[in-house]
């Protein structure tokens, strides 16, 4: 039962980013950076990590979606189906509110409702983290990653992307 749930989810999951990406972000320009491009950026920084999550995991850039993998190096959220659900928990407790959230929320919570510990939880980092799920990372590639992150858990530090 286990591996028929797992293997359905990731099923939806990967025909729904793709969908997602076409029909929710289609006024978005896919950032057009490879992986190997990534990994230029300097040591540390957002980009750079991004390159080494992408070549650590595996994983090719999906257009427009590139901001979804920083929210993983950014929140140190896994990538196994249930830590995909936990970051949609995340992004919802951070103020993010979409229909395919939603539905990955209610779907991977019927599938998987063993995990309700770990949602409410990253639900609940989400929530004391500053705002950042609206932030267009692709303009701030070569910040550094541990910066931003001691920001975000920071509600004494504003956050500054003028920089």
């Amino acid at each position: 039962m286990n591996e028929i749930r797992l293997k359905f989810m990731l099923h939806l999951y990967n025909w729904s980013s793709k969908v997602y990406a076409d029909i929710f972000k289609w006024n978005k320009k896919a950032w057009g950076i490879s992986k190997e491009e990534f990994l230029a950026y300097p040591s540390g920084s957002i980009g750079h990590s991004l390159g080494l999550f992408y070549a650590a995991k595996g994983f090719d850039v999906m257009p427009k979606l590139e901001n979804h993998d920083v929210f993983h190096i950014l929140t140190e959220t896994g990538t196994e189906i249930q830590d995909e659900i936990a970051m949609q928990y995340l992004l919802l407790g951070n103020g993010k509110f979409s229909l395919y959230l939603i539905g990955m929320i209610v779907i991977g919570g019927i599938l998987f409702p063993e995990h309700v510990s770990y949602y409410r939880k990253t639900f609940h980092k989400g929530q004391a983290l500053q705002r950042f799920h609206h932030i267009e990372f692709k303009e701030i590639l070569h910040y550094q990653l541990t910066e931003l992150q001691i920001a975000l858990y920071s509600k004494n530090t504003q956050i500054d992307l003028n920089n």
